[in-house]
């Protein structure tokens, strides 16, 4: 009998498709290509100045050099007890907390710590393409259930419930929404919270883009609105969005002493602590105010009222203005099976080919997302860029 060379469970994880677009694009453009890149899903800010400057102090106090305990530093952990009451509305216990290399991190955490093989995880698509990796990398199976651009990009009770089986065990619930940008309102987000406390399930609510939302539109911790959830509930959160640290590599999750117990251990063994450093600056981003963080969204604003605007402009677009995160998340199939730079796509995957080949413009398929037939483009890009990329886009598109 042979040993295979490789692990399947491992070899079975497709490439994130975010990453692939984004390092793409940055080849061509290091090659010399004009090529505008609408893929990343980062700021295109600098770290504000005072994060930096506590994360220069740690890099000359010797006590920095060392390991601090696996699940965090115990000064950050306080801070993130006092930031999650100013921007959650409710106050866990430092022992919930588990300081994670990154938000990604925090997701696979928490599905390696509650999931086993045949449990069921409901997903609503569109979705990020972490979440069904992490899933499967458990043993689970994700669940997808399908939302477009007439409902919102939001699912409800009854999708959940018709899909709710024996083997349902957790819920992924994101908003506001990466990819669509969809924000649910407190009476959904109750609605579903009971709908979980009625039946046992666990809920794993991605808040990283929580202070990212526009227009009359509020981020609302499930949490806080159902606080009975409370022992089947898991936070997962980071500085990488809202405070442009994205390479810092700084995140956390938050849940039931238990599962932080046992997720803990994991970490203890995979990857040990968040280098200090990285933590330090995050115990500066979250006990500090909030003008960076406003000052940033101020812009993400403007150029995602120019993103809809220039894409409602494309004949056959269709689109729900992005209410939070930072992406839009157009329909396209009006120009699939239609000739586009000499080609015909039957799926958005070879769309973004073709746009990137003809417009050398960079998205997302939805593919990658679980949703055909859309795009995931973000605004987290400067003015010029942005403007320009969308102007090559419509003029392909129209050609």
């Amino acid at each position: 009998m042979s040993i295979e060379r490789l692990s399947r469970r491992i070899t079975a994880i497709a490439e994130s498709a975010t990453m692939a677009v984004d390092s793409k694009a940055k080849a061509l453009k290091a090659a010399g290509e004009p090529v505008i890149g609408f893929g990343a899903g980062e700021p295109d800010f600098a770290t504000p100045d005072h994060i930096v400057a506590a994360a220069v102090a740690a890099c000359q106090d010797p006590t920095s050099h060392k390991y601090t305990p696996a699940g965090g530093l115990p000064a950050l952990k306080e801070a993130l007890v006092d930031k999650t009451e100013r921007d959650s509305g409710w106050r866990p216990e430092a022992a919930r907390i588990l300081v994670t290399n990154g938000g990604k991190h925090a997701v696979y955490n928490t599905c390696a710590a509650v999931l086993n093989p045949g449990d069921e995880v409901l997903l609503p698509a569109p979705y990020w393409t972490t979440y069904p990796e992490s899933i499967a990398l458990a043993g689970a199976t994700p669940v997808p259930l399908s939302t477009d651009t007439d409902s919102g990009f939001r699912v409800t009770v009854d999708q959940l419930e018709a899909a709710r089986t024996p083997n349902t065990k957790a819920l992924f619930f994101v908003s506001p929404s990466n990819p669509t940008g969809a924000v649910y309102p407190a009476d959904e987000i109750t609605a579903i919270g009971r709908w979980a406390v009625e039946h046992g399930i666990w809920v794993f609510a991605d808040e990283i883009y929580e202070h990212l939302t526009y227009d009359d539109h509020v981020h609302y911790s499930m949490r806080a609105l159902v606080p009975e959830i409370d022992s089947h509930f898991v936070a997962i959160n980071g500085v990488a969005k809202t405070y442009a640290m994205t390479g810092w590599r700084t995140g956390w999750m938050i849940g039931p002493t238990d599962l932080i117990k046992a997720a803990g251990n994991l970490q203890s063994h995979a990857t040990s602590n968040v280098a200090n450093v990285s933590q330090r600056a995050a115990l500066a981003a979250v006990s500090g105010d909030l003008t960076a963080v406003d000052e940033m969204r101020a812009s993400f604003d403007r150029r995602r009222r120019t993103m809809t605007d220039m894409l409602r402009a494309i004949d056959g677009v269709d689109l729900l203005t992005p209410q939070g995160a930072f992406y839009a998340f157009p329909d396209l199939t009006a120009f699939l099976g239609r000739e586009i730079g000499g080609r015909v796509p039957t799926t958005t995957s070879a769309l973004a080919a073709i746009i990137l080949d003809e417009a050398k413009v960079a998205i997302v398929p939805g593919e990658a997302f679980g949703a055909p037939g859309y795009a995931r483009l973000s605004f987290a890009l400067g003015d010029d860029d942005l403007v320009e990329g969308l102007t090559r886009i419509g003029n392909l598109l129209a050609g």
